[in-house]
């Protein structure tokens, strides 16, 4: 079945992966993260390496290593998150994507303009904290 709003995996596992850093109250290592979200290892090491070029989490190297957060869980939205990953959130208008439309009126009537802001006002709004 097709779906009309997705994330991506990126977005997904740097989303889940944040909670589980803050909920923690120790380094969260990337083995921890990918058991706790079936995920693999070595996509979510590409994750983690934006979230931290993002100052969302810094890292520690080493066997007693891992990640911690930079900033309080209240003041990282999960479009922070989300703009780390996949950058940000253009507003689609036509789901045919076409510069020109045959029609005076748009047949889906800006459905995906207004599913796409709400989405965006969501993350926008709820802050990591939230989840914990």
């Amino acid at each position: 079945m097709a779906k009309v709003v997705t994330l991506s995996e990126a977005a997904s596992l740097a989303i889940h992966a944040i909670v589980l850093i803050a909920s923690s109250d120790k380094q969260v290592n990337v083995n921890q993260i990918a058991t706790a979200t079936a995920a693999s290892r070595n996509h979510l090491a590409k994750v983690m390496q934006r979230l931290v070029k993002s100052s969302l989490v810094s890292s520690t190297r080493g066997p007693a290593g891992g990640f911690v957060l930079k900033k309080s869980p209240a003041d990282i939205s999960l479009y922070d998150i989300y703009l780390s990953v996949e950058g940000p959130i253009e507003l689609e208008d036509c789901p045919l994507d076409r510069p020109i439309c045959p029609f005076d009126k748009c047949i889906m009537g800006g459905i995906m303009h207004r599913l796409t802001n709400d989405f965006k006002k969501y993350l926008m709004t709820e802050k990591v904290a939230n989840f914990i």
